[in-house]
């Protein structure tokens, strides 16, 4: 049982031989036997007191609130788990989060809003209990040690949220928990899967989140689009249950962007039952872990016209993978892919033979989108840790937030963020009205551009609050450790779906492709 103590008794213990605090002598000295809470939160930042907190305290102070609340093990005992935690903001006018000046999108603030009800404010309130409970307090931990641990993925499985992100009309017939928070599958549309990427989003940690949906979103989509019925029983259950894991293995050494002309070849054997695979496939997310390939092949002669996509196992010889290091994204399983004469059945062909190019493309919408939503979160938790450190740290005899010239700074943050995210909603509530096909042809340069725009307000934002943040942005962990993160993963997000460069061609190219189709008078 905790025990409770007097401000007398803390008072007494100020000697080098009984403080109760962890840390540097000299330093401790000085706040010894007194309310040291708010040196503490200059130095350190919340995640600190709730990752280590719990194994320190030895006693709650006599008159203070927690004195009055359940012991620490009582209350572990009666804590609820992520999926019975008490939902909150779900009434229309309900304000939800902290209230930091543009840490949350305008209709978590009691703006009004077109596209979201009731049931994507339960949704929102229920992602956000898992991730501050389970993955907010060991992003920096899992980060440093270039992994995530299984039983992560099993959590996010059970919790329903892993469903969410493998593309959307998702076949609930192979769902592996029930639709969270009452949902039904008849009201889910775009805004959903949205809800659910930008919340886990704010852990602040791509690797993380890569980690944990970053194959899964783009590895699982092409198998229930155009998979068969077999694969579709095979893969996509156990990888909505986090029981297995699925990368997207496109990109090579030799070709990155350009898709068309990749060089792993599949060959059919002579009785046309499987297709012999070599070749290599470079910086394929989740490829470190994955269970399964969805692996762009040429089966055909030069071009798009050739390609096609296999399933390809990790227990088939001749598969192997090993861990490639980068600046960012560590604990994304991040790896380098080679086959060397793997043999795969043909029923693992996804798709039809030499079409594969087309099924490519149908996910790269996808793809970007869900860049888009991660990196203008990315850039608004910059936002949202600026705005909260500047409210606390003093130059000059006066809070940074009193400086004009950081408030400069934060405005040109908040703007860019705010016209981002205004934008990728558009963009989402035409996809929840347009067809397939329809959506290739019309959103395809738009995402394009909002995939470069969104990138680029990450790199801004991360720039910016690392100057607001000063010596602490440069090193891990501590009060910048997100900051310090989001930075090196910049060109995480800037290259991979597509090349900023690339995007921008694109997106102008294919718009006014659409525009003369439909009649422009250019």
């Amino acid at each position: 049982m905790t025990k409770t103590f007097t401000k007398e008794q803390v008072a007494a213990h100020n000697t080098d031989k009984d403080i109760w605090h962890p840390g540097g002598k000299k330093v401790l000295l000085k706040v010894a036997g007194t309310d040291a809470s708010k040196q503490f939160h200059q130095f350190h930042n919340q995640g600190v007191l709730d990752r280590l907190g719990p194994g320190l305290l030895v006693g709650t102070l006599q008159g203070s609130a927690a004195a009055a609340a359940p012991a620490p093990a009582a209350a572990a005992a009666t804590a609820a788990a992520p999926a019975d935690a008490p939902l909150v903001g779900v009434e229309e006018g309900d304000t939800f989060g902290d209230m930091v000046p543009f840490g949350d999108p305008y209709w978590y603030s009691d703006w009004h809003s077109p596209y979201y009800n009731e049931s994507h404010r339960r949704l929102r309130s229920y992602v956000r209990n898992f991730v501050e409970k389970e993955i907010m307090p060991n992003c920096f931990e899992w980060d440093e040690a270039k992994k995530l641990p299984r039983e992560l993925f099993l959590k996010a499985g059970a919790a329903g949220l892993l469903q969410f992100i493998g593309g959307s009309p998702f076949p609930h017939e192979y769902a592996a928990a029930p639709l969270p928070v009452g949902l039904k599958e008849s009201e889910i549309d775009g805004f959903h899967e949205f809800i659910v990427a930008d919340e886990l989003a704010r852990c602040g940690s791509g690797g993380v989140l890569w980690g944990l949906v970053g194959g899964l979103g783009i590895g699982l989509p092409p198998v229930i689009h155009f998979g068969s019925d077999y694969l579709k029983k095979k893969v996509v259950q156990d990888c909505v249950a986090g029981r297995k894991n699925i990368c997207l293995a496109i990109t090579e050494p030799e070709a990155g962007s350009d898709v068309a002309n990749l060089v792993t070849t599949a060959k059919k054997t002579d009785d046309g039952k499987f297709y012999i695979v070599n070749g290599s496939k470079k910086w394929i997310t989740n490829g470190v872990f994955a269970d399964y390939f969805t692996v762009a092949v040429r089966t055909g002669g030069p071009g798009m016209n050739g390609i096609s996509l296999l399933l390809i196992e990790r227990t088939m010889p001749g598969v192997a993978t090993r861990h490639m290091p980068c600046s960012g994204v560590w604990a994304s399983g991040t790896s380098y892919v080679t086959f060397e004469d793997v043999k795969v059945p043909v029923e693992n062909l996804i798709g039809k033979e030499n079409k594969g190019f087309r099924s490519i493309m149908y996910n790269f919408n996808h793809e970007r989108m869900g860049i888009a939503i991660q990196a203008t979160r990315f850039a608004r938790v910059c936002v949202e840790e600026s705005m909260k450190y500047a409210h606390k740290r003093k130059t000059f005899g006066k809070k940074l937030i009193d400086h004009p010239v950081i408030r400069n700074k934060l405005g040109h943050m908040v703007r860019q963020v705010e016209a981002t995210h205004a934008w990728m909603e558009t963009l989402i509530y035409q996809a929840t009205r347009m067809p397939a096909d329809l959506q290739m042809l019309k959103l395809g340069g738009p995402i394009a551009l909002l995939k470069a725009q969104s990138t680029q307000t990450m790199e801004y934002c991360a720039r910016e609050a690392s100057q607001i943040f000063g010596g602490l942005s440069y090193s891990r962990g501590g009060q910048g450790e997100k900051v310090e993160r989001l930075y090196r993963e910049v060109r995480a997000y800037a290259i991979p779906g597509g090349s900023e460069e690339i995007m921008i061609d694109l997106g102008i190219r294919q718009s006014v492709k659409v525009a003369q189709f439909m009649g422009a008078k250019l």
